[in-house]
């Protein structure tokens, strides 16, 4: 039996990368969407008198279920894509790309952890929490992700843009989206309507032009050689 040769493995280091970063993008975006079922307004729309609905606590817990996972297939996404383009990438940019992503997924676990904290210490039998948790709990998981997880996750997108800008593997629209994605995850509030959904938007549509380009690769490997 014959070992795949390194044109093969190239083709699908990108392939594996793609399938990575839908998997992440739909899970992020899933986890969003069950918060902002859960707390609509963000950390200041619930006290912790309020948030005694079962179907609302049971929408957060699923979204915090999810982000572990969403945080698995980020590490794999920006791993085969660093690995695809880590032999010419430039030092400088290539640092900030894999600092930034380990940071938004060390947040991301953080802010994740902090909240399944306060739901099993304030509700884990059914009382009502003391305000001082509740309060403390809510806005350091909320901060943790819409302050300091989504500044890294701008980092991170600017970085990726640019270095697939610099070696011409990105086309000229998608690093546009980018520079305009890094720019709403750094200034625009989070607490705008569909603001949050901003970073798995733009990991989706990359993702699928990775996964389209690596298909096309695939069925013409004269081209790509």
């Amino acid at each position: 039996m014959q070992g795949k040769g390194p044109t093969q493995k190239a083709l699908e280091t990108p392939r594996a990368a793609a399938l990575a970063g839908i998997a992440f993008a739909l899970l992020l975006a899933a986890a969003i969407i069950l918060i902002r079922m859960g707390i609509p307004q963000g950390a200041d729309a619930v006290n912790a008198q309020g948030f005694t609905d079962s179907q609302q606590r049971g929408a957060v817990q699923t979204a915090l279920s999810l982000l572990p996972f969403a945080g698995i297939f980020f590490l794999w996404f920006m791993g085969a894509v660093r690995a695809h383009v880590g032999e010419v990438e430039d030092k400088f940019l290539g640092t900030v790309f894999l600092g930034s992503g380990l940071v938004f997924t060390a947040t991301m676990f953080v802010a994740a952890a902090a909240a399944s904290a306060v739901l099993a210490v304030t509700h884990s039998s059914g009382s009502t929490p003391t305000l001082a948790s509740w309060d403390f709990g809510r806005h350091f998981a909320h901060t943790m992700m819409t302050s300091y997880a989504t500044r890294m996750a701008a980092v991170f997108v600017s970085s990726l843009s640019v270095l697939g800008k610099r070696l011409g593997v990105l086309p000229r629209w998608l690093t546009a989206l980018g520079s305009l994605t890094a720019l709403a995850l750094l200034f625009v509030s989070p607490s705008l309507p569909l603001t949050d959904l901003v970073f798995p938007a733009w990991s989706l549509v990359l993702s699928l032009y990775i996964l389209v380009v690596s298909g096309h690769n695939r069925t013409h490997p004269a081209a790509a050689s």
